[in-house]
Parts: structure tokens; C-alpha cells; sequence
């Protein structure tokens, strides 16, 4: 039988990616049970301590066991800290080094929303790509550099290591986990059980693109200012670059460096968001939006478009705006 750990870490933490890891895991483990005639998990909660509190003393987690009982495990979940990530990391150097000790055993790990930070802490990302929440991803970057975080993507799979992006798509990487170790049919069923989507890829609609503005470079801040308030232009980088006075290439480089993005990506990452807005918040048609922001080809908007919200136009305005004419 295989050892599967969920992890409940110290200090403030997301209950329910805990307690719903362990629901489906348990179910598809019973599933498993009248198919095999065998449980295919021996399913541990393990702490770095006895109990954690959560929502300020309102709930308590007592683990079935702590780390430094546990020699050898197969699985390794780790759940979402919330946004308390820096505090995480100060209160469980522990964990980050028996995950990186389990890596090196065989173990393979994976993280749910901002869990990837204690994994990233590690050094067992390193050079890997992952994914977490959107709204945490720009402190991801500057903490973790060597990291190739990629936050459209829901669930990443790496040399043993899996992540996934924010909030409740952690049940997307349970169901994935659950297909890639027990098989399609019993995914299928807890899907069905816990009527979770599966096979999602992407949280792009979900994202809200707000700026990477941390990074300390002005003349990139006063650049992404522009194109922020020029979301009418078609801005190349030849045009960018004059304006500020920088070598092309030089520019691109320090965009890039500082962003995470070229500019041109940046630009249109601002336009597509400025036109998600619009689609959920007016009656306008998909042409209005489409000039608003600076295109006047459809079949290009409605690329860029699908590229950053993994749905055209037509479908992102049907699904957000609730007095949508179908236009």
C-alpha cells in the first residue's frame, strides 16, 4: 500500500483544501476498495506540530501524526497558506527540509494555491515551471527568480512535482492526481461525487491582470504608465524604446527582466483586461470593445483575446455579464 501525506502546516493556513483533499482522496480510495478489493492509500494528515488552529481559534486540526514520525512517504500534499506565505515560511523551516529530504527519497509533491511557496523555499522548484494564485504572482517572482512561474496554468506536472494555481481549482489538481494514480474511471466518479469539472487546464479567465510595479526599475514603471494610459495605441517597441530614450534591445531586456513580460505582451495583457471589463460591466458589442482597446482586426482580438482568457470574446461576455444581448 502507498502513503499518501497531507500536510497542515503551522500557523494560519486554507482548512478546506486540507479537509477537501482528504474527502476525495477517501473516496477514491473506497472506490478503489470495490473495484480492487484493496485500498490503494494508507491517507495521513501529518503536522509540524500537534494541532493548528484556523480562522483565529474558530476550528482545530489535530494530525494523525507529525513529520518527524514519518521516515518515507509516496504523495505529499501541500495546501494553500492563504496569503500569510511570508509568515509560513519563518514558522516551518522544518517542513521545507523533510520536503526536500522525501523529493530525494522518491516522494513526489505536490502543492495546492500558495503552498508552492514552501515548496519553491526548498530549491526543489528550481528551474522547473509552476503555477500558483494570480494575485500572489508578482512577490513569487522577485522571491523565488529561478523559479519559471507560469500562472495560466492550472496544474503543472515535473519530474515528480505538480502545482496548481488559486483558490478552489486545487479540486481540478485532486482530480488530476486521483486519474494519474488510481486510473480515468474512479476520476470520473468523484468528479461526479463532488461535481467537479474535470479536465480544466487553465485559469486564465480568471486572472485580473494588475501590473508587475515592484521591481524597482522607473524607467520600466514610467513605460508600463504609458502603455497603461494609452490603451487606444498600437504601441511596437521601436516606439517605446525612443520615447525613453533606450536602445531597443536594452529596452526589451530590462522589460522583460522587470515584468516577466515583453512589452508587447504587456500591452496587450492591459488591453484584454480593460476589454474583460467591458464585457462584464456594458451592453457594448464585441466591434465597440474591440476598437476601445485598440484593434481593428476581429480575427487578431479574438486570438489575443483567447490567449490570456481561455474563451473568445463572445463566450467571456455570455459568461460574466448577466444582461448579455448575445450580440
Amino acid at each position: 500500500m502507498k502513503h499518501l501525506t497531507i500536510i497542515v502546516p503551522n500557523g494560519e493556513n486554507n482548512l478546506s483544501s486540507i479537509t477537501g483533499t482528504y474527502e476525495i482522496f477517501s473516496r477514491a480510495n473506497h472506490q478503489w476498495k470495490t473495484m480492487a478489493k484493496q485500498e490503494l492509500f494508507n491517507i495521513q494528515l501529518a503536522g509540524v506540530c500537534e494541532q493548528v488552529d484556523f480562522n483565529a481559534g474558530l476550528f482545530s486540526v489535530k494530525p494523525h501524526t507529525t513529520i518527524a514520525q514519518i521516515a518515507k512517504t509516496d504523495l505529499i500534499i501541500v495546501p494553500s497558506l492563504n496569503h500569510n506565505y511570508e509568515l509560513a515560511l519563518k514558522g516551518n523551516e522544518a517542513l521545507v527540509a523533510w520536503l526536500q529530504q522525501q523529493y530525494q527519497l522518491g516522494a513526489e509533491i505536490a502543492t495546492i494555491c500558495t503552498g508552492t511557496f514552501l515548496l519553491a523555499a526548498s530549491g526543489l522548484l528550481d528551474g522547473k515551471v509552476c503555477s500558483t494564485h494570480w494575485s500572489v504572482a508578482e512577490n513569487f517572482r522577485l522571491m523565488f527568480p529561478k523559479v519559471n512561474l507560469q500562472t495560466d496554468h492550472l496544474i503543472t506536472d515535473e519530474k515528480g512535482i505538480y502545482t496548481n494555481g488559486g483558490a478552489y481549482s486545487f479540486l481540478n489538481l485532486i482530480l488530476y492526481l486521483v486519474e494519474k494514480y488510481y486510473d480515468r474511471q474512479t476520476a470520473i466518479f468523484c468528479s461526479k461525487v463532488f461535481q467537479i469539472e474535470i479536465d480544466r487546464s487553465t485559469q486564465s479567465e480568471f486572472t485580473i491582470f494588475n501590473g508587475q510595479k515592484k521591481h524597482g526599475d522607473t524607467l520600466v514603471i514610467e513605460a508600463q504608465n504609458y502603455i497603461e494610459h494609452n490603451p487606444d495605441e498600437k504601441i511596437s517597441i521601436g516606439d517605446l524604446s525612443s520615447k525613453f530614450n533606450v536602445g531597443r534591445r536594452n529596452f526589451d531586456r530590462r522589460f522583460i527582466k522587470a515584468t516577466g513580460n515583453t512589452p508587447i505582451e504587456y500591452a496587450q495583457r492591459v488591453k484584454i483586461e480593460m476589454a474583460k471589463k467591458a464585457f462584464e460591466t456594458s451592453r457594448k458589442t464585441i466591434n465597440e470593445v474591440m476598437y476601445e482597446v485598440g484593434y481593428i482586426d476581429v480575427k487578431a482580438f479574438r486570438e489575443v483575446f483567447r490567449k490570456y482568457t481561455g474563451l473568445s470574446p463572445l463566450d467571456y461576455r455570455g459568461k460574466y455579464n448577466k444582461d448579455s444581448i448575445g450580440k
